[in-house]
């Protein structure tokens, strides 16, 4: 019992896990849902600090309803998403900048313990995938997200890419 179950136990905390990131812009909400069934996501992990949207489907409720509608759970970290000047400099291309400001943001008490919660998930074996705007992986905080979880633990980003109308 005590080396099997200690081993066994060992690689199940070091396994290697894959979290995946998407942006919805530009696309409907089938084409998320699809692109979540498809890398098999039971999770999808809201990272806006403000989940509202002009986009049909990508609301709060609406995305939730959605999202359980197709089998998928919805978890909003708003202590992950990106404080109003980050997003200001996105908004405006200066995504260095944007940068600089979520990565102090991500420093903090709270960010820290929503990137807790998001590791506990993961760890656990859920298959999660942080969700936001950007289209493009490069220019959006989940990235940072993503790599902050990566210094926390084992982990390969696979970024998924909707299909555009």
């Amino acid at each position: 019992m005590g080396k099997a179950s200690a081993g066994s136990g060992e690689g199940k905390l070091n396994a290697i896990r894959t979290l995946c990131t998407i942006g919805y812009e530009g696309v409907k909400l089938s084409a998320v849902v699809d692109a979540l069934r498809d890398a098999g996501v039971s999770v999808l992990v809201d990272v806006r600090a403000v989940a509202a949207s002009r986009r049909p489907g990508f609301a709060k409720s609406q995305l939730r309803a959605g999202l359980e509608e197709a089998g998928i759970s919805y978890l909003h970290l708003r202590d992950l998403g990106t404080p109003p000047a980050g997003r200001a400099a996105a908004k405006a291309g200066r995504h260095g900048e944007m940068h600089r400001i979520f990565e102090q943001h991500l420093a903090g008490v709270e960010a820290q313990a929503a990137l807790g919660e998001l590791q506990q998930l993961v760890a656990g074996g859920t298959r999660a995938c942080l969700l936001c705007l950007e289209r493009d992986p490069g220019h959006c905080h989940r990235t940072l997200v993503a790599d902050a979880l990566g210094e926390r633990m084992k982990l390969t980003v696979a970024n998924l890419q909707p299909a555009l109308p």
